[in-house]
């Protein structure tokens, strides 16, 4: 008995998780898939109807199709300004300078509080009509602008979601900070001794070197934004906004499956969503074949 369990006391500790993983994710996924193909309203047993969600998404579906633009927008303008802006800083905050753990730390808390619904909360109030967001555009002489409803105009909705997204950098600064500090010294003290101007080293040592790196956070964002709801349920009070202007895919999911109860094509929707985010983590992954560069 001592010798079997000596030899088997890694499975026994792994348990919790394979229970967990069964019942938490992999039976709820077998479901979902099951569900995707019947007429179920969780209140009476599923029928099954084989395509028709999924005919019906494509066909008929005006709001499946703005929510899939309306996500696939959202992913492709807050991923690139917000890894950006995160590289940016990162530069800015390896070098070094007094209270620098302080400055990290301070840029770091928005990835710690940006998916709260206190933070969505206070973000619909900042761009509300009367918020500080108007107030200071008056402030400043820019009336016409201060009349906006940037949270009930269609036209700028989104760009106030996609806002908040880009605020949320802490996560993958930090993680390039970490890249940066691992590139040898000797690399950027030779190309300077070389003439090499501070862009150039940059363009042609550190980016090159922190491509793996940057590859990383860009498809870690991607898969993030393609799930954003809290903010989005809480900015649009649930309803995605005015016109649907921000109606992502997981709040139609929500709206579809607990809303209307409707959860056999909220399933499908759901499969729909997890092949969109499949496809375009291929498409990086295939990319960065010419763009990133290991060791």
């Amino acid at each position: 008995m001592k010798r079997f369990l000596n030899k088997h006391a890694g499975y026994v500790f792994l348990i919790p998780w394979i229970i967990g993983f069964l019942a938490l994710t992999l039976i709820p996924l077998i479901m979902s898939l099951y569900y995707s193909f019947t007429d179920y309203n969780m209140l009476s047993a599923p029928k099954f109807i084989g395509l028709s969600n999924y005919m019906k998404m494509f066909d008929t579906d005006y709001h499946f199709k703005n929510a899939l633009k309306v996500t696939v927008l959202y992913v492709f303008i807050s991923v690139p300004l917000q890894i950006g802006a995160s590289l940016f800083l990162a530069f800015l905050l390896n070098k070094a300078m007094p209270f620098l753990s302080v400055f990290r730390a301070a840029f770091y808390i928005p990835s710690l509080l940006g998916g709260s619904v206190a933070i969505a909360i206070l973000w619909r109030q900042i761009f509300g009509m009367e918020g500080i967001f108007n107030m200071l555009l008056g402030a400043i002489g820019l009336e016409e602008m201060a009349k906006i409803r940037w949270i009930a105009d269609p036209d700028y909705a989104l760009g106030s979601l996609v806002l908040l997204r880009v605020w949320q950098f802490g996560s993958p600064m930090i993680i390039f900070i970490a890249g940066i500090k691992q590139i040898p010294a000797s690399y950027i003290e030779a190309a300077s001794i070389d003439g090499a101007s501070r862009f150039r080293q940059i363009t042609k040592i550190i980016l090159p070197l922190l491509s793996p790196i940057i590859f990383y956070n860009v498809v870690m964002q991607i898969i993030s934004a393609f799930k954003v709801f809290t903010e989005a349920f809480v900015i649009s009070g649930g309803n995605g906004g005015v016109m649907d202007s921000l109606l992502v895919f997981t709040l139609y999911i929500y709206k579809e499956g607990f809303g209307k109860m409707r959860m056999g094509y909220a399933s499908a929707l759901s499969w729909i969503l997890v092949l969109m985010v499949s496809v375009f983590t291929v498409l990086a992954f295939k990319l960065s074949n010419k763009h990133v560069h290991y060791e």
